[in-house]
Parts: C-alpha cells; structure tokens; sequence
C-alpha cells in the first residue's frame, strides 16, 4: 500500500543502516495511521554521482529524499506526525542533520490502486479488506516483518 522511495547518492547508506531506515518509516507509518506495517514497503534509490542537481547546479551536500506514496483519507494531523517521525528516523539512522532530509507524501484514490489482485480499501477498512482475501495470500500478508533480519 504505502510506498517510500529513499532516494541519496550511491553508497551513502550501508546494509545496517537501509534496515534501520526501513523498519522506522514502517514503524511511522503504522504509528501515524494505524495500518498494520505489512502495509508499507520502503525502496532504496541510489542518485550515481553527478546525477543530481539543484538549482542548476550538481548536489554538494548530504540530501535524503523521501517520497512516500499513501493512500488518501488521512487526516492533516496523521500526515504531520508521520512526516514528523519520518525526518526523525532518517536523520538519526543516517547520522546526519534534520535539514539535509527532505520529504513528500503523495494521497492516492485508494479505488485507483490494486494490491494482491484487489482493489485498495479506505483507510480504516483494512481488517475487512484482508478478510475478503485467499487464506494463502491472507497468511502471506500477515507473515511480512514478523521475522526481521538482526
């Protein structure tokens, strides 16, 4: 459902750090909007060098962008607290200052968006939603993050 895309130069996160990165904007997510934290999926974007510029010019500080793609319905405050929490997260995992971590959240229609074969539900419909589902995919859902890697 939610996908953030993390965005920095190439090698700028290690293995330890993208976990890190990861479980926080998943743990967020949940905090913010009460969706269970199979939900959100995280994606790593690595900028090669050269590659990014601002204001015309090629990139010499530390940016970390996020973009997270959410569904709509979620309340002014929700998004507050999860970009809050987002920029909190980044900055202590990658060791860097708040101003050099830049987010966005984007709403998305969930009747515009298909997971698992089926239509996303409104935001508080969740449980019925994954009771509509095959018990395979069900239990594949339910198992996602329950084991994380050390």
């Amino acid at each position: 459902m939610p996908t953030y895309i993390v965005s920095a130069v190439s090698g700028r996160f290690s293995e330890k750090i993208k976990q890190q990165i990861a479980e926080g904007i998943t743990d967020s997510h949940s905090n913010a909007t009460g969706a269970q934290g199979f939900f959100a999926q995280v994606i790593f974007s690595e900028i090669p060098d050269g590659s990014h510029f601002m204001g015309g010019s090629p990139l010499k500080s530390d940016q970390i962008f996020v973009h997270g793609h959410i569904r709509a319905g979620r309340t002014a405050q929700q998004k507050d607290q999860l970009l809050e929490d987002i920029v909190k997260v980044i900055a202590s995992a990658a060791s860097t200052e708040r101003r050099h971590v830049w987010a966005y959240v984007s709403e998305l229609p969930p009747s515009q968006m298909v997971e698992y074969g089926k239509v996303l539900p409104e935001p508080g419909t969740e449980e019925d939603w994954l009771s509509s589902m095959s018990h395979a995919d069900r239990e594949h859902l339910l198992s996602i993050g329950k084991s994380k890697p050390d």
